[in-house]
């Protein structure tokens, strides 16, 4: 388990927080789940199923986390169990990160031009509508208010080579987050949409040529380095904390600057 030590800022002290995504630890929600706890906040976490238990356990005894749920968003009842799930051992709930996406790989190589009505409209309800859901459960369980992130890239802002469907994606759960955060801020729920630059992950890399976007990320952002899982965690973190409390509907680009270069 992470250990809190005496001394050690814990600003999440007795929050409860959801970790949907975590795929093993390499995973940006990996990165994001342990600096929630470094942060001090007891957490739950997904598995997709049975065969990335086994990979998604262990991570979750690390974190101590009292909770570990299955949650594959295409399969009907999942999502919704895992929140009444922690309405009866919690009853409450402080923040959710949301670091899924998918997309068939036939239509995530080929052109956005020629991808199928079923890879599109699966990639939409995975990675976009998933969060939209995800939202609406949340929502009663966060009567003091919270904080929903989403994971996004600067595909969804700019053409990236090779980013293909991923990118009109993206660009619509950024839109989401924007609608969403106008929607529930009078209940004190903010949302972002959390950008990173290119990491080497599981699903990062059945993207065609990922290497050569790293490369090329590497060579041109501002910082001259590349972020890591780490980076994004302690970033969000940060914007789970009360000293956010009154930014929402933002865009974090978590990129050593890349974004900027346009």
């Amino acid at each position: 388990m992470l250990p809190i030590t005496p001394g050690m800022m814990t600003p999440l002290a007795f929050k409860k927080g959801l970790i949907i995504g975590i795929a093993n630890d390499s995973s940006i929600a990996w990165g994001c789940a342990s600096a929630f706890r470094r942060f001090g906040a007891d957490l739950a976490v997904t598995y997709l199923n049975e065969k990335a238990k086994p990979h998604v356990e262990p991570l979750a005894e690390q974190l101590g986390a009292e909770l570990l749920l299955p949650c594959d968003v295409r399969e009907e009842g999942q999502l919704e169990s895992v929140f009444e799930t922690i309405k009866q051992r919690w009853g409450r709930l402080d923040f959710v990160l949301h670091s899924i996406a998918f997309a068939p790989r036939e239509d995530l190589h080929g052109r956005l031009t020629d991808s199928s009505r079923d890879g599109f409209s699966m990639a939409m309800d995975v990675s976009c509508h998933s969060f939209i859901r995800t939202c609406r459960l949340a929502e009663p369980l966060m009567q003091d208010g919270g904080s929903i992130f989403a994971m996004s890239y600067y595909g969804a802002e700019k053409v990236v080579e090779h980013y293909n469907l991923m990118g009109p994606v993206k660009a619509a759960l950024e839109s989401c987050v924007r609608y969403l955060a106008f929607e529930l801020g009078g209940k004190g729920i903010r949302l972002h949409a959390i950008s990173p630059g290119p990491i080497k992950t599981r699903a990062s890399s059945g993207i065609d040529r990922f290497d050569e976007l790293l490369d090329k990320a590497a060579e041109r952002a501002p910082m001259q380095r590349l972020v890591s899982i780490e980076d994004v965690g302690q970033a969000t973190a940060l914007l789970a904390t009360d000293a956010a409390k009154l930014i929402t509907g933002e865009t974090l680009y978590v990129d050593g600057g890349l974004h900027i270069l346009g």
